[in-house]
């Protein structure tokens, strides 16, 4: 359509849709995160075939009135791609099973992205997003400072319950490294010992040590986040800020993000050469899924 040109009744309801979809998108996140809470892609699993609505409500120990209530709920996360619906194998009733989504929701399989969902729909990390405009015209750092007063750190210091919420998220999906570690050889072959910054728990370091065992790993994180986490010879756990020091004596460092390294490493040439590896994220919008690309557009 011509920049002058007068939208037509049908292009006028395809923008309309398009503006109701993302002002709506926040409840497709709920609705999964609800569907965590109630345990759906678990009950669906142990089922171990296609499970009709009846029977899910019935094992979600709900109230009949509820039934409508999932109906609806299962409706979006099929149309989302989360679950799908097939025969029963009496061939006369439909039923839901798990998609590779899904099955990446369970809770005793790993990877378990069920924690990282449940950190991201907690309230504590929604409402910095009602005050993004805030953010913008005040001058905080960033917009959860301007909704709590603080830092998210330090808010993560003095909640525990928001710590351990957030901590698990963040390590539920370092094991999807697993799949393509061991293909890194080049990278740590020559690596005698190694850091990860801002490494939480550990989970990337012992995937790390596993695929690698002459490899010494040493974790770096706030003193909070590796606190009584237990250690080996080849793993161990230094709390601190990485803004303020680093432990140097390590061939390679490990960081999550470009731009936190870059401050972390600045005016800290000791002399010898380390060897930086980089987790980050990066857009190739020409050649990658339309989802690949909008979820790193988000992050």
């Amino acid at each position: 359509m011509e920049a002058n040109d007068v939208p037509t009744a049908s292009e006028m309801f395809g923008a309309q849709a398009h503006i109701y979809k993302h002002a709506f998108s926040f409840a497709t996140s709920m609705v999964l995160g609800c569907a965590i809470q109630l345990g759906i892609p678990d009950i669906i699993h142990n089922h171990k075939q296609p499970m009709k609505l009846s029977e899910l409500v019935s094992e979600l120990k709900l109230p009949p009135t509820k039934s409508n209530g999932i109906h609806r709920l299962m409706r979006l996360l099929v149309y989302s791609g989360f679950f799908a619906t097939t025969k029963k194998p009496d061939g006369n009733e439909e039923g839901y099973v798990l998609t590779v989504s899904s099955k990446l929701l369970l809770k005793r399989e790993i990877p378990n992205l069920s924690p990282f969902v449940r950190a991201m729909v907690d309230p504590v990390m929604v409402n910095p997003w009602h005050s993004f405009g805030d953010w913008f015209l005040g001058n905080e750092t960033n917009p959860f400072e301007t909704v709590l007063g603080e830092l998210m750190w330090e808010f993560c210091d003095q909640n525990t319950r928001f710590n351990q919420v957030f901590n698990e998220g963040m390590a539920s999906d370092f094991p999807m490294m697993c799949l393509v570690v061991k293909d890194c050889k080049e990278i740590f072959e020559e690596v005698d010992t190694l850091v990860d910054v801002g490494g939480g728990t550990g989970v990337i370091a012992k995937t790390i040590v596993a695929a690698f065992p002459h490899l010494k790993c040493t974790v770096l994180d706030l003193p909070h986040v590796v606190a009584n986490m237990p250690e080996t010879e080849n793993l161990k756990y230094v709390g601190g800020d990485m803004f303020q020091s680093i432990p140097s004596a390590a061939d390679a460092i490990l960081f999550k993000m470009l731009k936190r390294s870059r401050e972390a490493i600045r005016d800290k040439d000791d002399g010898r050469k380390w060897k930086v590896l980089i987790i980050d994220m990066v857009l190739n919008r020409s050649e990658e899924e339309a989802d690949m690309t909008e979820v790193k557009l988000i992050f």
